[in-house]
């Protein structure tokens, strides 16, 4: 166990990092899901600007690798433009 009072706090914010970044992660991957599952052209549209804000800003944040968000992206306009 943490002995100093900067050591006590550090382990309590990063607790709180820790589920922020889950909850932000969880939330990106529904909605890349969703967008995957869409049939309709105009709602994939509306929705993929709102899920490639949601990839850069995990990238930014190294939550996930840049790599993966352009990897993501990438794969995500594809499947727009083809439907």
């Amino acid at each position: 166990m943490a002995n100093h009072k900067s050591a006590l706090k550090r382990i309590r914010s990063n607790e709180t990092k820790r589920l922020r970044n889950k909850y932000q992660h969880k939330t990106t991957r529904n909605a890349v899901r969703d967008l995957r599952a869409t049939e309709d052209k105009k709602e994939a549209e509306s929705n993929l600007g709102k899920v490639i804000s949601m990839l850069d800003k995990l990238a930014k944040n190294n939550i996930i690798h840049q790599n993966k968000a352009a990897n993501l992206k990438s794969k995500l306009t594809k499947h727009v433009a083809a439907l």
